[in-house]
């Protein structure tokens, strides 16, 4: 499994490689906030564990191990944005929250947390009946 450092690499592998069709260092580097140093290490790590093949001064692209792990942690972090926006969580905070959050949840309570998120979509009733109750105990503290 990969370590939390090595999936944030991976979800902007995948999302740069989505929206751009390559992902370079530079680009990684100012998307995650790093050295570039440290994305070529991490990127030689990334190589090494079969997350991806690296060759030198040519880039890179993730093998279907990482790409299958890019989808998955993409589809993690649109879930619990989407899940804190339901639950009422103010949009200046969700994604400092998402940040926060994801890489510390089992697979298992992403799939539950997927289930309650579906449970809400499939009927906006619920959603309304949930708006008044945090609406009747917003004034709790």
């Amino acid at each position: 499994m990969p370590t939390p450092s090595m999936e944030d690499y991976i979800e902007k592998i995948y999302i740069l490689i989505e929206t751009k069709g390559y992902a370079r260092v530079s680009d990684i580097a100012e998307e995650l906030e790093v050295h570039p140093s440290s994305v070529t290490k991490m990127v030689q790590k990334l190589d090494k564990d079969n997350y991806l093949d690296y060759e030198k001064y040519r880039g890179f692209v993730l093998t279907e191990k990482g790409n299958k792990i890019g989808k998955r942690l993409v589809f993690r972090h649109d879930l619990l944005e989407e899940f804190l926006e339901i639950i009422g969580v103010e949009q200046e905070n969700i994604y400092e929250d998402v940040e926060g959050i994801e890489h510390h949840l089992s697979w298992n309570s992403i799939d539950r947390i997927a289930d309650l998120v579906a449970y809400f979509k499939e009927d906006e009733n619920r959603l309304e009946q949930l708006r008044k109750i945090q609406d009747s105990t917003d004034d709790r503290f």
